[in-house]
């Protein structure tokens, strides 16, 4: 006996978390299949996996391979379109052609918002807020040290605090209010710093 579940355990104990990050890396068209690739991916290497392995955190890793195998796809791909589309001076379609705008409610305003993100902060607020994963295991997957993937993170946070439809002006307010105080403070800590 190896110790681990079946693997239709862990389909159906991880299956929404790896779904929610790859919606939030690929957006909900291509998130489908980054997750059948995933777990089509996970079920080959299952078996070799050590019984004590971070499961979540291995799928995750998956995930975010696949997520840029998707992205690499589709920067490839000619997008067929009957006439260019103009918009009208001065505005811009950030939605996309397909939603029009009408009938969103606030999730899909925020998961809209989320792939809007530069490419760090957005992988790193999905593996960590939407995943669970410790800034360690989001520092493994997208390269670099847990203080990276944690200022990544910080900083795609507060890009939705400031961007958001849904964002509260209170909490824009004390996001301003707090980088004013860290500005304030690192100066004062200049001026009385020995040159």
């Amino acid at each position: 006996m190896t110790g681990k579940p079946p693997f239709e355990r862990v389909v159906s104990v991880h299956g929404s978390t790896v779904l929610r990050v790859c919606r939030a890396i690929l957006g909900p068209a291509d998130a489908d299949d980054a997750w059948s690739e995933t777990f089509l991916s996970a079920l080959k290497a299952y078996p070799d996996l050590p019984a004590d392995a971070n499961v979540e955190a291995w799928l995750v890793t998956i995930a975010h391979r696949k997520a840029i195998d998707v992205t690499r796809a589709a920067a490839r791909r000619a997008i067929p379109v009957a006439e260019t589309p103009d918009p009208p001076p001065g505005t811009a379609d950030v939605r996309g052609p397909d939603t029009g705008g009408a009938g969103l409610v606030a999730d899909d305003d925020l998961a809209e918002a989320i792939t809007r993100l530069p490419a760090k902060q957005k992988q790193a607020v999905a593996y960590h807020y939407l995943a669970g994963l410790p800034y360690a295991d989001v520092a493994a997957i997208l390269g670099g040290s847990a203080d990276a993937a944690r200022r990544a993170a910080a900083d795609g946070v507060a890009t939705l605090r400031r961007f958001y439809p849904g964002a509260t002006p209170q909490a824009t307010s004390q996001t301003a209010t707090r980088a004013t105080a860290r500005t304030t403070a690192r100066a004062t800590a200049r001026k009385g710093a020995p040159r």
